[in-house]
């Protein structure tokens, strides 16, 4: 195995189990070293710190296993045996409740793979040439999982792995074959579509989030913005609410959204789906139609080149909510963007509010769920904010 050395007082990042490497802390590295290869880390004096996945850019190596322990072929078997035995201990594989996530990168100990379930079907994410070449081997341990029940495994990584590495990956089945697409969470029923669909096809980090926002839509009129397959409003719906207006710029995601709707609530007439994009929908109504308003808008601020656009982007977003909701109204909003923390999320907000003129009180903050773990020594994994705010 191919070796890197780091240079001087490099290794402490190591020492404190982070899982990455920067390109900046190598001072040398054997020659033709392959993207994707894996390789061994040694300090300066010449002891070996860890083995992971080594690729060309800013984080050039991710770690999978610290100190002298090594990579057999057992490996990927026994974290995602890890991973889904969390994921029962959550409770999370039920009769009513059958997707999940079973592997969320450097939170299960596998940086640069994700791993969504659908029912028997498990949906693929590589974000490292790493786990591109070993695709097979996690397909072949995934459905030799005991009480997984997973049958078909689907590759999606062709948005997904750095662009310079010039991979050209394929979306394919690597295991089985596609038989439907329905899933279960806490009792609705879902059509996702993994094939064409954002990410894997369904945002599963909102579960509990819209368990919340269920028991809020009781009585109210509810605006999903950037609904994009419901689901937000699929919950309002069973918690009560007198209408349900979904708004989302792409009429594939409206399509779905109905869909979605229809398959829990067949013809109810409480619920509307409308193409529009968000700010000239926020334009065009009318002040107090709504008193419960949701803002999950897509990442604004992807890199932090677009921080600054993406911080007036949310302050923007969210005093359109605070303008336009009735008094007693609640807001839910939220942000996905990593390079946005809590705090620039909360201060893009509360700067919302002042400009609004509104009273405005906090009722929840808000993250991502449990089956999307953040490894205490890479904070860098909590990428989802969110806010319950109770608007005056």
């Amino acid at each position: 195995m191919k070796k890197i050395k780091l240079k001087g007082g490099k290794e402490e990042s190591v020492k404190r189990y982070h899982p990455w490497i920067f390109s900046g802390a190598i001072s040398s590295l054997d020659n033709d070293i392959e993207e994707g290869e894996l390789v061994e880390v040694y300090s300066t004096t010449g002891n070996k710190l860890a083995t992971g996945h080594y690729q060309i850019g800013s984080i050039a190596v991710r770690i999978l296993e610290f100190g002298n322990k090594e990579i057999n072929e057992n490996f990927y078997h026994s974290r995602l045996q890890s991973a889904y035995r969390l994921r029962e201990a959550l409770n999370l594989v039920r009769k009513d409740n059958n997707c999940y996530r079973l592997v969320h990168g450097e939170g299960d100990f596998l940086p640069g793979l994700i791993v969504d379930i659908y029912g028997d079907t498990a949906v693929v994410q590589a974000h490292s040439p790493g786990m591109h070449f070993v695709r097979m081997k996690i397909a072949d341990a995934l459905v030799t999982l005991p009480e997984a029940g997973i049958r078909n495994v689907y590759y999606k990584s062709d948005t997904t792995l750095p662009f310079k590495a010039n991979l050209d990956p394929v979306n394919e089945y690597l295991v089985g074959k596609y038989d439907g697409s329905l899933a279960l969470e806490n009792g609705l029923q879902f059509n996702i579509d993994w094939l064409k669909g954002q990410k894997t096809g369904f945002f599963i980090d909102q579960r509990e989030n819209r368990k919340l926002l269920e028991k809020y839509s009781n009585g109210r009129n509810v605006l999903n913005m950037f609904c994009y397959t419901g689901g937000f409003s699929v919950y309002a719906m069973r918690g009560g609410a007198n209408k349900v207006v979904s708004v989302d710029s792409s009429s594939k995601a409206i399509e779905l959204t109905d869909a979605n709707v229809s398959m829990n609530f067949p013809e109810d007439p409480r619920h509307q789906a409308i193409a529009e994009d968000a700010f000239k929908y926020l334009d065009s109504i009318e002040k107090d139609e709504y008193d419960l308003i949701v803002l999950d808008p897509p990442a604004f601020a992807k890199h932090r080149s677009a921080l600054k656009n993406g911080l007036i982007g949310y302050r923007k977003l969210n005093l359109k909510g605070f303008e336009k909701i009735k008094k007693g109204g609640i807001i839910f909003t939220f942000s996905c963007s990593q390079v946005v923390t809590k705090e620039m999320f909360r201060l893009a907000v509360f700067t919302a509010a002042s400009q609004s003129g509104r009273k405005v009180r906090i009722l929840h903050q808000l993250t991502q769920p449990a089956d999307h773990p953040v490894d205490i020594s890479h904070p860098e994994g909590e990428y989802l904010k969110g806010l319950v705010l109770y608007v005056e």
